[in-house]
């Protein structure tokens, strides 16, 4: 990425523009909607109408959670194979080190969540300080 990031803002709206991008070139479907918060040393992503017709179908029709659980299963192992792809993608817009990386996905709300531990806080220019005692 050329642009320097320096506000908050800046960081979350390049950090979305970057997850949907990432989610349509190697899941093979964009969110509807992206949204980032960063707080501490914690990057929150929540995409919204992350699943397709064919997994919800999938899921409604599932009365012993199977359908759910392979639809997580999968997921989770796309999730994996592409982890270096999106810690590349953090420490390229935030300067800063993946340490963990947690996520889940909701077979009712077609919600993904992903949740970055990063290796130091942020500090934004022209932000409080994020540091809370």
């Amino acid at each position: 990425m050329s642009k320097i990031v320096v506000s908050k803002g800046q960081t979350e709206a390049a950090l979305c523009e970057a997850i949907t991008k990432f989610e349509k070139e190697y899941m093979g479907r964009g969110p509807l909607e992206t949204k980032t918060t960063i707080f501490d040393n914690i990057v929150l992503i929540r995409l919204k109408g992350i699943l397709t017709k064919a997994e919800f179908r999938l899921a409604s029709f599932d009365k012993n959670g199977k359908g759910r659980d392979l639809i997580k299963q999968v997921r989770t192992e796309l999730i994996e194979n592409n982890r270096p792809i999106l810690e590349a993608i953090i420490k390229t817009i935030t300067r800063r080190k993946v340490k963990s990386l947690h996520t889940d996905i909701s077979t009712v709300t077609g919600e993904k969540i992903i949740v970055f531990i990063v290796d130091r806080p942020f500090e934004f220019a022209n932000s409080p300080s994020s540091n809370v005692s």
